[in-house]
């Protein structure tokens, strides 16, 4: 079955002024709603605008039940092609913990057959003065009852590299070595599964911890990776950058050790440049017993 093409399918992508009027239409016409506001990247200036940007959109409402009991408002965006919400399993509810109080707000996930995509939430004034689903990338749109705070132009702040301590820079070398043995042990017991999902959710995020912590420190601690640090390749220097996909890997064990050893250089160069400029001591003693380890198996 082919990928589909909303183009080739004849279906135009609206634009970007035809998703807002129907924002703002249905938060006109409804009287449930009191108000509408934009969260997300498209409040930011910082981040790239391009035709795959979501419309993450929060209406402000007086209650939420009869918005979950009959979804069919939703259809009013369009035809959609894919949905996902908030109480499914394994969803975003569920990773993010936010599997309750949905008598205080709600949200969808909304993917149309023209490409676009709309990530539509609601909550209750009272949920939405407490701050609940809300950061400083909050832009109004619409305000019936002058609910919507006061608040200084969009910003991604919140989400901006923070600088570590000693106690957080030790301990990420730390987590990052001692992964690194647990994936070495699994690849010595050719068990692929185990040493794989080791290294891409224990190790590598510790270098990709560093990474960001090193990027902080070259930009004063101003700015974001964005999500699942997204913004590497023009934030890093095209050798760091370089470096830092050579860390991926495949199911090959020769290809998994290199991989491994590229991320052990690159770790280093950066936690000792990020050392230095915070003024924290790098444990060498830990990067030597990991590396003592990792020869003595790669050996038997």
């Amino acid at each position: 079955m082919g990928l589909l093409n909303p183009e080739k399918a004849g279906t135009r992508m609206r634009s970007d002024r035809e998703i807002m009027d129907l924002i703002l239409r249905r938060a006109q016409s409804d009287p449930r709603i009191l108000a509408a506001y934009l969260k997300g990247s498209r409040t930011n200036s910082s981040a790239p605008k391009d035709i795959y940007q979501d419309f993450d959109l929060m209406y402000v409402v007086l209650e939420t039940e009869s918005f979950r009991s009959d979804t069919s408002w939703l259809k009013d965006f369009g035809p959609i092609m894919l949905t996902q919400e908030q109480d499914n399993a394994f969803s975003y509810g569920e990773r993010f913990g936010i599997q309750r109080n949905y008598q205080e707000g709600y949200s969808w996930l909304l993917l149309f057959t023209d490409g676009s995509r709309i990530d539509v939430g609601i909550e209750t004034q009272q949920a939405m003065k407490r701050g609940t689903w809300r950061n400083k990338l909050f832009l109004p749109l619409l305000d019936k009852v002058g609910c919507l705070p006061q608040l200084p132009p969009p910003s991604d702040e919140d989400f901006h590299v923070k600088r570590p301590s000693q106690r957080q820079f030790l301990g990420c070398c730390k987590e990052f070595f001692w992964c690194l043995c647990d994936v070495e042990k699994g690849i010595a017991r050719d068990e692929l599964t185990f040493a794989m999902t080791t290294y891409n959710t224990l190790a590598r995020p510790m270098l990709e911890q560093m990474l960001c912590w090193h990027i902080g420190v070259n930009t004063e601690f101003s700015l974001s990776c964005g999500k699942f640090n997204k913004y590497f390749k023009r934030l890093l220097s095209e050798e760091d950058y370089r470096a830092y996909v050579s860390t991926y890997t495949d199911g090959n064990y020769i290809h998994f050790r290199q991989a491994i050893d590229y991320a052990l250089v690159l770790f280093h160069r950066t936690a000792c440049s990020v050392g230095t400029a915070l003024g924290f001591s790098y444990p060498q003693a830990d990067e030597d017993g990991c590396t003592r380890y990792l020869n003595w198996i790669r050996s038997t």
